[in-house]
């Protein structure tokens, strides 16, 4: 797989281009210093997997994530930050970021992360996720009718729209939109966005 980096830190960029490359299956294609250039980047070499940092000059990571995301959907991005709190955790998802971990994780951890990333998961460091399911989530959820938070429930236990359908007495096409009214009200992309938000 092809990777870029973009960190602001040229150290940081030149560790984990050394590190990363060592790892099987993953070429390191470039470095970028800020949002700007990690977009033009994204336009010359096309890669496969964007690891981000979140505060840059010119252009922050929360802005290019969402303009690569718009332009290449097929490219995945990683966020690879020092933040933690919630805030910009929620405005990097929303942004399209796949994946959320801090610079404090390991190399080979980082490198199967990448990995699980590309093959279709949502991946978030364990601290993140702990940020996402403390009690201001819970406060956030009571906004949910009953009716929703079921719905919510199930998603998060991986059922599809037609179990969730059979398993409340509901028509398909209820719960589809019903999906979506909770969607809105939580501020969330899609269905894997409410099951990690819901998970407890």
């Amino acid at each position: 797989m092809k990777i870029l980096i973009v960190d602001d830190d040229t150290l940081v960029c030149q560790s984990l281009k050394i590190l990363l490359s060592r790892e099987k299956n993953m070429e390191i294609i470039g470095t970028a210093a800020n949002g700007a250039e990690a977009i033009d980047s994204c336009r010359r070499k096309a890669p496969s997997v964007v690891l981000m940092d979140i505060q840059m000059p010119v252009m922050d990571g929360i802005q290019a994530t969402r303009q690569i995301k718009v332009e290449w959907p097929q490219i995945h991005v990683m966020m690879l930050t020092t933040f933690k709190d919630e805030k910009n955790i929620r405005l990097a998802i929303s942004a399209g970021a796949e994946g959320y971990l801090i610079k404090s994780t390991g190399v080979s951890n980082m490198a199967e992360q990448i990995r699980a990333l590309v093959s279709g998961s949502s991946i978030l460091d364990a601290e993140v996720l702990r940020q996402l399911t403390g009690p201001a989530e819970k406060k956030e959820l009571e906004q949910l009718t009953p009716r929703e938070k079921d719905i919510a429930s199930l998603v998060a236990q991986g059922l599809s729209n037609r179990e969730i359908a059979e398993q409340l007495y509901l028509s398909e096409g209820t719960v589809r939109n019903t999906l979506s009214i909770i969607l809105e009200k939580l501020q969330l992309r899609d269905r894997t966005q409410l099951a990690i938000y819901y998970l407890k």
